[in-house]
């Protein structure tokens, strides 16, 4: 214990004194003190000039000790709250006993020595309690001891301190406009835009200065470290004083004692260490971001949940020292998502459907009579759709549609079925949908497994081609058109084809070539073939065959170009 007290002793002494002769009667009483009161209760010493992390168990003060050595001495002290509020008071400790000039007189009694020490007083200089970054500033301080003493009486909790006795100037907090706060300039359903004004910290003094966003559903964070340690809560405990062992920041090899002897001797420095069960290491993951941005002063932040409030955190960091200042934090609701206009299905009747990408569509059918089925006919004209249906809120049923696909659920008197389409990544999509309670004959045309168009290259002609295609057991209309297209056939024009719902209504009626009906109860017969005439050598022509269902709903089967001879 004697070794530690000397080191502590030769720390806190001006360096001028440190090549005297040790001690003089001051130094003996400043040594008492130190015995009395530093090693008393858990404390170290507050190097100047660098910030320190530490950690507080609830309940149990924890005191700091910075010494200043000349008077008039410009002094700051910064204590930075992370996850819980602080109390925190600053003192200077005087000695009562007028010491002598030179040390000289005889050595008192111990008695009278520990009776010097109950005179022993400190001057309370500030005090504060709360969770907001705060500090002490003078700019004359005598010299002497400084004690900090700290306490949290919520929770276990982290914090930092800074304390200096350099000038203003050269603080390493980046410092804030004259406007700190943090402003939303732009509100959307999934994006907000903030801005804030520069630090002069970077143009006045040089340093170098990075901004960090931080966004989160809770509240505003008035310090990085707040921010971090519910970030990494378990990084958080890892850095935390485990207890029974929490060492003084000494570098004992720094002031000439053994690198080989610490190990022993920090045996010293141990304490009766809290019982387990009083401190909570678990912290509940909370939905918090972080992104640093470098010296921009406007960020987007994009992928939010519409109406939805957050909060916004801006703070400045010197990337020399890692220390930190927080603007004033702002905080927004993102704008609702736009009412979705229910499609009302009438019993029967088919209903045309436009979904954007990746957009989402409502339909509503309310039968009017009671039954015990329903049945859903689906037709996804161009690409994959998902497909929900609910009744009464309740989920029946979720595919992905592509082609006609027919579903078909129990139903429930007075039910109302909620029908919800998602659009794919790749375009829009179209559907053709039909609801009823009574299906007789099936209103969408059955299919083939291949709606392919086949050409034979051996009939091409410079005048003609021939192309086969399969159909159904079912006795079915089919109709042939075809139409002339260049060389510049773009993959929009394609795309467009390949909409399987646009029916021979959209054709001009001089791109029909015939409609016939045709069927084979031997599935691998229903193949019919058409020789196509009047054609001009060397030209490319369109080739569509939609199949007419009963109720007068068409389906195009997969478009085909074909190319007549040039020469024959």
């Amino acid at each position: 214990m004697e070794l530690l007290h000397w080191c502590l002793l030769w720390f806190l002494l001006p360096l001028t004194s440190r090549t005297q002769k040790l001690p003089t009667r001051d130094e003996e009483l400043f040594q008492m003190q130190i015995q009395d009161k530093a090693f008393s209760q858990d404390s170290s010493v507050i190097p100047d000039g660098a910030e320190i992390s530490s950690y507080l168990f609830r309940d149990t003060p924890r005191r700091y000790f910075f010494m200043v050595e000349e008077d008039n001495t410009p002094m700051s002290v910064t204590v930075t709250p992370c996850d819980a509020p602080l109390e925190w008071k600053l003192s200077l400790q005087e000695l009562r006993e007028e010491a002598s000039a030179d040390g000289s007189g005889d050595p008192e009694p111990l008695d009278q020595q520990r009776q010097q020490m109950t005179d022993v007083q400190g001057t309370e200089l500030f005090s504060y309690k709360g969770n907001d970054v705060e500090y002490f500033l003078s700019s004359s301080s005598p010299s002497g001891l400084y004690q900090l003493e700290l306490l949290s009486t919520e929770k276990d909790t982290h914090f930092k301190i800074y304390a200096t006795t350099t000038p203003e100037s050269d603080q390493p907090y980046p410092d804030l406009p004259y406007d700190p706060r943090v402003d939303v300039t732009s509100l959307g359903r999934t994006t907000v835009t903030l801005a804030w004004k520069l630090s002069p910290t970077a143009s006045l003094l040089k340093q170098p200065i990075e901004y960090c966003v931080v966004i989160n559903k809770e509240h505003n964070f008035k310090s990085l470290c707040a921010v971090e340690t519910k970030l990494s809560p378990d990084d958080a405990f890892m850095t935390a004083p485990k207890p029974g062992l929490d060492f003084n920041p000494f570098d004992f090899a720094h002031f000439g004692f053994p690198a080989e002897n610490l190990g022993k001797d920090r045996s010293f420095l141990a304490k009766p260490s809290p019982k387990l069960g009083r401190h909570n290491y678990w912290r509940p993951k909370v939905d918090i971001q972080k992104i640093c941005i470098g010296n921009k002063n406007i960020f987007t932040v994009s992928d939010l949940k519409p109406d939805t409030q957050y909060y916004f955190d801006v703070f400045m960091v010197n990337t020399n020292s890692n220390m930190s200042t927080a603007y004033v934090g702002a905080f927004a609701r993102t704008k609702k998502e736009a009412k979705q206009k229910t499609v009302e299905l009438k019993d029967g009747r088919i209903t045309d459907v436009f979904v954007k990408r990746k957009g989402r569509k409502f339909l509503r059918f309310a039968p009017v009579s009671s039954h015990q089925k329903v049945t859903f006919f689906i037709h996804s004209c161009l690409d994959t759709v998902q497909v929900q249906v609910r009744r009464d809120g309740k989920l029946l049923l979720s595919q992905s549609v592509e082609g006609i696909r027919q579903f078909q659920v129990r139903g429930k008197p007075k039910a109302k079925y909620l029908i919800r389409l998602k659009g794919n990544k790749k375009g829009a999509s179209m559907l053709k949908i039909l609801a009823t309670t009574r299906p007789s004959k099936q209103a969408f045309p059955s299919l083939p497994k291949d709606t392919r168009i086949k050409a034979f290259d051996k009939l091409r002609t410079c005048s003609s081609v021939t192309v086969a295609w399969l159909g159904t057991q079912e006795r079915r209309k089919f109709c042939i058109y075809r139409k002339e297209v260049d060389g510049n056939y773009s993959e929009e024009q394609k795309r467009r084809e390949r909409n399987q719902c646009l029916g021979p209504d959209t054709r001009e009626k001089s791109e029909k070539i015939l409609c016939k009906y045709f069927h084979s109860q031997n599935p691998k017969k229903a193949v019919t073939t058409e020789t196509i005439k009047d054609l001009q050598p060397g030209k490319s022509y369109l080739l569509d065959v939609y199949v007419v269902g009963h109720g007068g709903h068409s389906v195009k089967y997969q478009s085909k170009v074909v190319k007549t001879r040039k020469i024959c």
